[in-house]
Parts: structure tokens; C-alpha cells; sequence
């Protein structure tokens, strides 16, 4: 790696906007950027040509297309007029935009946060709708008056100009669209009539207009038969039709990819420090929430879980893998370069916007078992030193700290999506802003800059692409840009049999990702297509069976998946036999026995993704399958099942097995991890049978009581509020007695602060004055592992975030609250109040208040609640903290 030298500057040429804005934001200086030897950054395109930009696409023609949030959360900058969708072009081929255009501007538009493009059609994600536009006359400007048509494709989306909402659709291999929605959630039905409400109990938070009532829809079943919370990844046909969960329980995963072996790729943003990237396995649960969508992770942090394996539920069965979490973020866009312009070794790279800490993440993911190695590094940051460098900068020309105002602008960089262009390179949006986060934007001028990442001396050629031609759309199948290769895609599969011969020569491409792209087309080519793709299901690349099953998954039935899985359920490699298994998902047991049985004798007891899988593909028949596994196995009595299937027990949780796992609890030759697992396999049976296990496993002298009282007491709160467990757990002696309820409340807002942010950046700050200071803070957040888990954590957030906006938290807490951690004030009957954090919102409600003190209240107790609307944080005048301290504090955390 190294640094880019001098300092270019884009010249811009004028552009349609509706609105004048304010101070602009200093140039970005090049040579503070960092990207790999033999690579170079270029400027492609500036404001005012196109602004606040939220996500990018890439035509076929190479053009850019933005759509802008000008208008994001509080900002009303163009209401009236809207957002828009801007088209970007280079038409001398210089290596700039020289073109800017409004596709769409229009008052719907409010911060949409997905733009997609094929062809003429353009899918825009705006709640409550996933739109789709045709521009019949190929004018490139959306105007029904001229023909054009606007489609509701999908709608029922929460979080209208919040950013945990409807986020951008992307094409896969197979011919499907891809899109998520964050965690305001959703109730919604595909074309096909498949209805699916979706929540959680993140609602009504952070703003936004929330026209669905997902709280509600938390833990009801979808129209497939399982239950689906949080946020989402939905997989349909490009007419909303057969939508699929691909994922769910997320956060707010910004958006998807998906690579041409059928991989998904995601990443997600904290709670607390723990943002994660990650391969979504089919159908899997990311973990923030509960099974049933009614409880927090924190509600539900086991004693010695930390934080990342608490907050994505790794311990818990029904949960995939994580992948890489690495801290506190802001993921946006994502994408995976396969083929272009870079050198081959790039070929494979997972790219993951990171705009908290000015970086894009390179990833080479690396198959391990059935999962994936997610080995990070920096493919492209103005940050390498991973902190912030004490810069303040508001949008003008402020100097602070004795920095060169050309060096502070590097804090700017807040990469919100990458994409690979038709010519082979890589194109970010920066959406240029001294803040990250949805709360306060401090950009005037709404800026935005598109960067290109190409070789040294990259000059651009777009391939002239006619996608409704044979030759075009093998051109476009072959593109390194992800849509583009949808169209190539679509008219061969038209085409049928005469695609057969051009399909197969695709296939022999050396660059394995390219030569993938054919696969995904053999079961819609005639004859010769079927018998190409029994080839490749015998084929001796894994990479190829593995394709070619999925192929034959994605055909909507025309070819039955069942008699190659049972082919493959047995093939030695344990990422093919996971994919035999999730083929068996809603199959009935008879059927699925076979291919079921075969992938979990070949589990190894430690590949996570391979068992996860593995459930996910019983579906419904776990009972059935842990039955039959226990007949065909043999794994001999219960204290001497081997890991493997003490394991498979866990993450099955049959209810047949409570016998079995009551004995492993029990049993005195087991290391205290064997029989916790069995602890844990039980609290996950939903029955009162495993109820009232645990209870017998909570008796004076268990090896495991303290375990089972403490899965008794989380449960009786959750998920087995129904079973009424208190009557016989008071006659067991097992329920401690009620503790007295204290009143909790936050003090108001002073109606005068004692100084200003202004005055606590006149002062130098002292670090480690700061630190002894910074211990104050430990009444609302965590300290180097001490403290309650009440406030935001603060490891990391004066790293990412300016000088100025640290102090202003603590000087005036209420001027930006984090999502997820707005106030409820909860009234007693008795006429006491409990000021706090909704921990989980059942009967008793839990609720967490200053210095962790965490309460259990009776629903019959409360006589009413309202939000807040002040921080649940204590401020510099109720800490009695001067602003010299405060300026101490901030110098402290810009390096913790």
C-alpha cells in the first residue's frame, strides 16, 4: 500500500438543482487516500452535480445512477420539490462525468435508499413501496405524461426517510431480485399472494413515518409456514412473484450481494460496538432479536456473554454465523468485484463501505466447512491510522487543532455505496459529511462525490452493449457489472435452446466467477441445457455441483431439486451437502428422510454453517429428523453421545430428546460445557415438558441449578409467558421475592446550559485528565468492560465522530439520541415513575434506568407510558462537569 500523491480537483460543469446550497464542503485531497499498489483514485463526479448521494447503479451504457437524500431526516432542503434520481454520464470518455440529468424528482420522493437499473426499467426503494419505473420512450426522464409507467411492484415497507428501512434490490445469477428492509420491519404480500408480517420490537423509533403496526406482527407466521423477524432479505422474481425470506433478524443490513456461485454477502450495523459482515446461509436468523421477534438481545444476555456474541445470539441454536464482527459502524453499501479492469487477484473480492470509519473493507472470503473465513483489510481508506485526528470541521473553512484544512477533509470520506462499472472498474459514492450517523448531518452544501478505483493510466471503455441482441447479451452476462449481467441473463433464457452453444462457451472462461454465470442458465436451454447440467452436478469442481444445484433450485419446480439432492447429500464436500439440505425445507418428512439423514451422519460436531443448515433445511420435520437420526446413528445412551450429536440435539431442539438431555445435564462424567449445552438445548424446546425439566434441573444440589434458574426466570418472562410457570415455581421455591419497584427518573433538560459547545472547543484538552474525568460517564455506559449496559458504548465513537459533535453529546444529550436507545417513561399507579430503556416489552415489562438499575415491572402495575423526549443520558451540568472537563474528556476518547 501507499499513499497517491498531489491533489486533483474535479471541474464541474452546471447542474440542474432546486435548491441553493450552502457552504461547500473543501475539496478531498487525493493523496490522502490509501488503496492498493498499481491502483489509482480519480474524482468522476462532484456536487452540484449530484448531491447527498444514498446509493448508486450502473447501466449498461456505463452511465451513473444516483439517487440522492437531499431531504434525510430532519433536513427539508427540497421537500416541496423532492428528491431525486440523477443520471451521471462521461460522454467524451475522459474519465469525468460531463453530463449530470434528473431521471425523477417528485415530493414522493423523501431519502430513498436503493436505486436499480435494467434497461429502461428502474426500481426505486422508496417506503412504503419497492417502485418500479419504465421509461417506454427511452428518454431517460420518468414523466407519465409521455407514457412512462410507475408500478408498485411490492409495498407494505415501515420507515419512510429512516434509515433502518427499505434498502436497494440487486440481480443475482439465478435471474431473481434481491432486496432487504431494516428492522422498522414490514407486513407485505408478493404477486403471488404470499403474505409476510414481519417485526419486532423496534418501533416507532428514530423517526420516520411508520404506516404498518409491525410491533403487532411480531412472531406471526408467514404465508411459508415459519415466523420471520427484525429486518430482511427477500429473494423474488423480477415481476414480484414467489418471494422468498432469504434472511432475516437483522439490524439494519444496508444491502446485499450476491456472487455468481449464488453466495450472499451482507453487512449489518450495531447496537453496540458490534457491526458484522457476513455470508447469509438460506433462510437463516441473524440473531438480533428473539425467535419471536418480542425481545432484545439484551433482554436475553446470558451471564459472561460479551457483547458481539450476545448481541448476534451465537450461542443460541436456530442462529447462523456471524462472520467478521469488528466493532463499532456504519456498514452501507457492499459489493463483489469478480472480473474487470484490476489485476486477477482481485478477482473474488468482497467490498463493504464502512462510513464511521472512512474505509472500504476488502474481503477474500475463504470457504471453511460449509461457511466462509472472512479475513478483513482496508482496500481504500483516508483513515489508516483508524482514529479521528482531533480535526473540527462544520462545513466551512474553521480551523481547529493547527491542521491544514485540506487534511481534515480526509474525515469527510463516508463511503455509502461501491459498485463495479461495465468498463471494469470500481465506483464509490462518498457521501462527504464530517458526521456519520442519521441524526445530525452537518454537510450545508449536501455534497456528494463519485471516486473511481481503477489501474494507473485506466482509460474507460464501456463495452457497446445491445442487450436484445444474442451477441449483446452474452456481452452483457459477461459484464463485471452486477445488473448489467441480469439483462444478458434474461434475454438467454428467452432465447432457450438457440443460447445453447453461445451459453457453453461462456462456461469455458477461465475466471471461474464468469464461467459460473452459464450454469445458472442450462435448465431453460432445451436438451442440450439438461444434459450440460447433469455434467456439472457430476462435475469434479465442487464450486460446479454446488451451482448447478442451485441452478435446478431456482426454477420455480420445472425441475424437481429432489433426485440430485440425494445425489449430493453424500458428495464430500460439506458445502454442497448443506445446499442438498436446505433444499429440503418445505418438503414433508418422507420425502426429505433420505437426503435429511445423509448430511447429518456427515456432520463433523464443528462446522456452524453445516449444522445451521442443516436445520434450516428440516424445516419443519426437526422432531422427525432427531428421531430418525437417533434410530440410524445409534450415538449409544445420552452421557456418551459423542459432540456431534449432543450438537445436533442442541440445534434441533426435539422435544423427544428432553428425557435425554436431562440426563446429560445431570450427568457427573460431563465437563461442565456438556451439560450447559444440554441446559441450553432444553430452554429452546417450546413446551411445557422442557419446562418443567428445568425445573427439575433447578433443584438444591444440580450440578446445573444456577443455569436453570436463570433459563426459568428468562423464560417465564418470554417465551413461556403462556405456560404460567410462576404458581409452580413459587411451590418449588424457585422464584425469589419481588423486589421493591424504585422510582427512576431522569432529570429534565436544564433550561440554561453553563457553557456552550463552543466554549469547550476554545480549550485544549488534557487525555488523560480526560480519562479520570471520562469515569463520570460509568453512570450510563460501559468503561473498559465496566459499567452498565444502559447508554451507548463509547469505545470507538470518538474515533469516528468529530470533536465537536463528542462534546455536544455530552454537553447536551438530548440534541442527538442513538436508535435504540430513546426514553420510556413508564407511570405507577401508586403515581411513581421509571424513567429507562425498554429492555423487553412483555408482562413484566423490563426496564433498564440510570446505572443499569434494571426493574421488572408487573403490567398489572402501570397505570400508562409515554415516550420521552429528552436523553435517557445524563448531561455535563447533572454530571457537574466544567467545560474544561468536558474538552479533557473529548482528547480522552478521540483515542478510545
Amino acid at each position: 500500500m501507499k499513499l497517491l500523491s498531489g491533489l486533483t480537483l474535479l471541474a464541474l460543469s452546471p447542474a440542474l438543482h432546486a435548491w441553493t446550497p450552502g457552504n461547500e464542503a473543501p475539496p478531498m485531497p487525493l493523496d490522502s487516500f490509501v488503496l492498493p499498489d498499481g491502483l489509482e483514485i480519480t474524482p468522476w463526479a462532484a456536487s452540484p452535480q449530484l448531491f447527498n448521494p444514498t446509493n448508486i447503479d450502473i447501466d449498461h451504457r456505463g452511465r451513473i445512477w444516483v439517487a440522492e437524500g437531499v431531504n434525510y431526516r430532519g433536513r427539508k432542503d427540497r421537500v416541496a420539490a423532492g428528491d431525486r434520481i440523477v443520471i451521471l454520464e462521461d460522454s467524451d470518455g475522459d474519465g469525468k462525468a460531463d453530463v449530470s440529468s434528473v431521471f425523477w424528482q417528485d415530493p414522493e420522493l423523501l431519502s430513498p435508499l436503493g436505486i436499480a437499473v435494467f434497461d429502461n426499467v428502474v426500481v426505486v426503494s422508496q417506503p412504503p413501496h419497492l417502485l418500479k419505473l419504465t421509461d417506454v420512450n427511452r428518454d431517460s426522464k420518468f414523466d407519465p405524461a409521455s407514457g412512462d409507467t410507475r408500478e408498485e411492484l411490492i409495498t407494505g415497507f415501515n420507515g419512510r426517510n429512516h434509515d433502518h428501512s427499505l434498502h436497494s434490490l440487486t440481480a443475482g445469477p439465478d435471474g431473481k431480485w434481491y432486496f432487504n428492509q431494516g428492522n422498522t420491519g414490514g407486513i407485505f404480500s408478493d404477486r403471488s399472494g404470499n403474505r409476510f408480517p414481519i417485526g419486532s420490537t423496534y418501533y416507532r423509533s428514530g423517526g420516520g413515518e411508520w404506516p404498518f403496526d409491525t410491533r403487532k406482527a411480531s412472531g406471526e407466521t408467514s404465508s411459508d409456514g415459519f415466523v420471520y423477524v427484525g429486518g430482511f432479505t427477500v429473494r423474488m422474481n423480477p415481476d414480484g412473484t414467489r418471494a422468498e425470506i432469504v434472511g432475516h433478524g437483522y439490524r439494519n443490513s444496508y444491502e446485499q450481494t450476491i456472487n455468481s456461485l449464488g453466495f450472499v454477502y451482507q453487512n449489518d450495523n450495531d447496537d453496540p460496538p458490534a457491526c458484522r459482515t457476513s455470508h447469509v446461509i438460506e433462510h437463516g436468523n441473524a440473531g438480533f432479536f428473539s425467535r419471536d421477534g418480542t425481545r432484545t438481545w439484551q433482554a436475553d444476555q446470558r451471564p459472561g456473554q460479551d457483547t458481539p456474541v450476545a448481541h448476534w445470539r451465537q450461542e443460541d441454536p436456530g442462529t447462523m454465523p456471524a462472520g467478521d464482527v469488528y466493532g463499532g459502524g456504519s456498514p452501507t453499501g457492499i459489493a463483489f468485484y469478480e472480473n474487470g479492469a484490476l489485476d486477477a487477484k482481485f478477482n473474488g473480492t468482497l467490498l463493504s463501505c464502512e462510513a464511521a470509519r472512512n474505509v472500504i473493507f476488502g474481503y477474500q472470503p475463504a470457504l471453511d466447512g460449509a461457511g466462509f473465513k472472512m479475513d478483513r483489510h482496508d482496500f481504500l481508506t483516508t483513515n489508516p491510522e483508524k482514529q479521528f485526528d482531533g480535526a473540527d470541521f462544520t462545513g466551512g473553512a474553521k480551523k481547529h487543532g493547527g491542521l491544514d484544512p485540506k487534511d481534515k477533509a480526509r474525515f469527510n470520506f463516508r463511503p455509502a455505496d461501491v459498485c463495479v462499472g461495465p468498463d471494469g472498474a470500481i465506483y464509490v459514492a462518498d457521501w462527504t459529511d464530517p458526521r456519520v450517523g442519521g441524526h445530525d448531518t452537518q454537510d450545508d452544501a449536501a455534497s456528494g462525490i463519485i471516486y473511481r478505483i481503477a489501474p494507473k493510466g485506466f482509460k474507460s471503455v464501456v463495452p457497446k452493449i445491445d442487450p436484445a441482441t444474442l451477441e449483446g447479451a452474452v456481452l452483457a452476462l459477461k459484464s463485471p457489472a452486477v445488473n448489467v449481467r441480469s439483462l444478458g441473463y434474461q434475454k438467454l433464457k428467452s432465447m432457450g435452446p438457440a443460447a445453447f452453444d453461445s451459453v457453453a462457451r461462456v462456461m469455458t472462461d477461465s475466471n471461474p466467477f464468469v464461467a459460473a454465470r452459464g450454469i445458472w442458465l442450462l435448465p431453460h436451454l432445451g436438451e442440450k441445457g439438461r444434459e450440460k447440467l447433469d455434467a456439472m452436478l457430476a462435475h469434479r469442481g465442487a464450486s460446479a455441483r454446488l451451482t448447478a444445484l442451485r441452478a435446478i433450485r431456482r426454477t420455480d419446480g420445472q425441475i424437481d431439486p429432489l433426485p440430485h439432492a440425494k445425489k449430493l447429500s453424500t458428495d464430500p464436500a460439506p458445502e454442497v451437502r448443506a445446499e442438498a439440505a436446505l433444499a429440503m425445507r418445505y418438503r414433508g418428512f418422507a420425502e426429505a428422510k433420505e437426503v435429511l439423514l445423509n448430511v447429518a451422519a456427515r456432520y463433523d460436531g464443528k462446522d456452524r454453517a453445516y449444522l445451521e443448515s442443516l436445520g434450516l433445511g428440516a424445516g419443519k420435520n426437526t422432531e422427525a429428523l432427531w428421531q430418525a437420526a437417533l434410530e440410524t446413528l445409534k450415538p449409544g445412551p445420552p452421557a456418551a453421545w459423542p459432540d456431534s450429536f449432543a450438537r445436533l440435539t442442541w440445534r434441533l431442539m426435539p422435544e423427544a430428546a428432553l428425557p435425554a438431555l436431562k440426563e446429560r445435564a445431570s450427568a457427573a462424567g460431563l465437563s461442565d460445557d456438556a451439560r450447559h449445552l444440554a441446559v441450553d438445548a432444553i430452554a429452546f424446546i417450546k413446551t411445557p415438558t422442557a419446562a418443567a425439566a428445568l425445573m427439575d434441573l433447578a433443584a438444591e444440589g444440580s450440578p446445573v441449578r444456577d443455569k436453570a434458574l436463570w433459563w426459568l426466570t428468562n423464560r417465564m418472562e418470554g417465551e413461556w409467558a403462556s405456560f404460567k410457570l410462576k404458581p409452580e415455581m413459587e411451590k418449588r421455591g424457585l422464584i425469589e421475592k419481588p423486589v421493591e419497584l424504585v422510582e427512576m427518573i431522569v432529570p429534565g433538560k436544564p433550561a440554561s446550559m453553563k457553557f456552550t459547545v463552543a466554549d469547550v472547543m476554545a480549550l485544549k484538552g488534557d487525555a488523560a485528565r480526560g480519562k479520570q474525568m471520562g469515569a463520570r460517564c460509568i453512570m450510563c455506559h460501559q468503561i473498559d468492560q465496566a459499567g452498565p449496559d444502559y447508554g451507548p458504548a463509547l469505545k470507538g465513537f470518538g474515533s469516528r465522530q468529530s470533536p465537536d459533535v463528542v462534546a455536544r453529546a455530552i454537553v447536551d444529550p438530548s440534541f442527538d439520541i442513538s436508535h435504540g436507545f430513546e426514553g420510556t417513561a413508564i407511570q405507577l399507579k401508586d403515581g411513581r415513575w421509571i424513567d429507562g430503556r425498554i429492555i423487553a416489552d412483555g408482562d413484566p415489562v423490563v426496564i433498564r434506568s440510570t446505572g443499569g438499575v434494571t426493574q421488572k415491572v408487573p403490567r398489572k402495575l402501570i397505570a400508562g407510558r409515554k415516550d420521552m423526549d429528552r436523553s435517557l443520558m445524563l448531561g455535563a451540568d447533572q454530571l457537574g462537569l466544567t467545560a474544561q472537563d468536558v474538552a479533557d474528556i473529548v482528547e480522552w476518547m478521540k483515542g478510545y
